[in-house]
């Protein structure tokens, strides 16, 4: 049996092939913002995942030290050292910098942590050049995205930092590039004011002293110990918000992320509804222009349900085309956008069968128009 979109595309090959692209762009559009997504929520878990830590210790009432400005005192990491099944324990600090480069200033997510402390938060499987932290002040470990190099000088504050390790793919919750500086040189940056500041105070009878808070104190437990119950016993002794490894996650990857995910959702709905949009127009279009050669189908005999059956193959067709064209485009670019976006094959496979089911629906529109068509229409001309 003849097939009639098999005829009908050969005869029009060209114009339905760049039609699928175009549509094929807009999906590839749609993959990218689902990849956007899914790449959030990897940055999320980039610098827990690299520290491996078991509970959270931040200020009391707060959701520190990422979703909430956390401060305690330095010394409450001594203090939880010693607590029944606290394995280790260090203090961290958290900050945004802005570092000077030739380029412009590049924003930065900074860390400051003890180099002598138990615990480490560089991964040494990242580190693509040069070494961790080995001082207390005026080193700083880089990640690649920042373009920084080995031996930079970095005026930072009231000092200069050397640049003395590079990592790849170390990015905070929000995208940003991570970088690693001493704790001191964190305290010095985060809580000391200025000389301006500190003579302005003193005018004032204010007197400004060294400080020694940090945002956090993280620690892992001993094998064998709930996480749970060492959480609840600090909680209800030292007074402070405790979470978990896997409630740290929650708090980044669900609550800080949550508003972006959901914008991402609503342009991904609507760039879908655009594609089947399109889709429609294009097959209503493209039915149009072939009314008379369709009433002459009619005229001779040719049942309307192999003209319906040429209607819906063409949709599906040009349906998976733009699929398979914007899986292309998308692999094409998705290494240009500057935060991290990860393509994965089930969200590939969720978006072909919504293709599929939009392709349907779209050429009801085109169906309906043969139904309607008169095949006396073939005789006027």
């Amino acid at each position: 049996m003849i097939n009639l979109a098999q005829k009908e595309i050969a005869h029009t090959f060209g114009k339905f092939i760049v039609t699928a692209m175009g549509v094929g762009m807009l999906l590839g559009i749609v993959l990218i913002m689902i990849g956007v997504y899914r790449g959030m929520i990897v940055d999320a878990k980039v610098l827990l995942d690299d520290m491996d830590v078991d509970l959270w210790i931040v200020q009391e009432n707060t959701l520190g030290p990422f979703a909430e400005s956390s401060r305690i005192h330095e010394d409450l990491r001594d203090t939880i050292k010693v607590i029944d099944g606290i394995e280790r324990a260090a203090g961290f600090t958290f900050q945004n910098l802005q570092l000077p480069s030739k380029k412009g200033a590049v924003r930065v997510f900074a860390v400051g942590y003890d180099p002598y402390a138990a615990i480490n938060p560089i991964n040494p499987k990242r580190v693509v050049a040069g070494r961790g932290l080995q001082r207390d002040h005026y080193e700083m470990v880089v990640t690649d995205k920042t373009g920084f190099s080995l031996g930079d000088k970095i005026p930072l504050g009231r000092d200069i930092y050397t640049v003395v390790g590079v990592t790849h793919g170390t990015v905070s919750s929000g995208g940003d590039p991570l970088v690693y500086i001493s704790l001191k040189d964190a305290q010095e940056l985060q809580f000391l004011y200025s000389n301006a500041r500190t003579r302005n105070d003193r005018s004032r009878g204010i007197k400004s002293t060294n400080s020694h808070m940090i945002n956090c104190v993280v620690a892992r437990i001993h094998k064998g110990y709930d996480v749970n119950s060492v959480a609840k016993d600090i909680r209800r002794f030292k007074h402070k918000a405790v979470f978990t490894a896997t409630e740290e996650k929650t708090l980044l990857t669900k609550n800080l992320i949550k508003m972006a995910s959901k914008q991402i959702g609503m342009f991904t709905v609507i760039l879908v509804v655009v594609s089947t949009i399109i889709i429609a127009l294009i097959i209503y279009t493209m039915t149009l222009e072939k009314m008379k050669e369709i009433a002459i189908m009619k005229l001779i005999g040719i049942p309307n349900s192999m003209i319906i059956k040429m209607i819906v193959q063409e949709t599906l067709l040009m349906g998976v085309l733009a699929f398979i064209s914007g899986n292309i485009f998308a692999h094409l670019i998705y290494t240009k956008f500057p935060k991290r976006v990860v393509l994965e094959i089930p969200d590939a496979g969720m978006l072909f069968v919504v293709v599929v089911l939009a392709s349907i629906l779209a050429s009801v529109v085109g169906v309906k128009k043969v139904i309607a068509a008169d095949p006396a229409a073939a005789i006027g001309g």
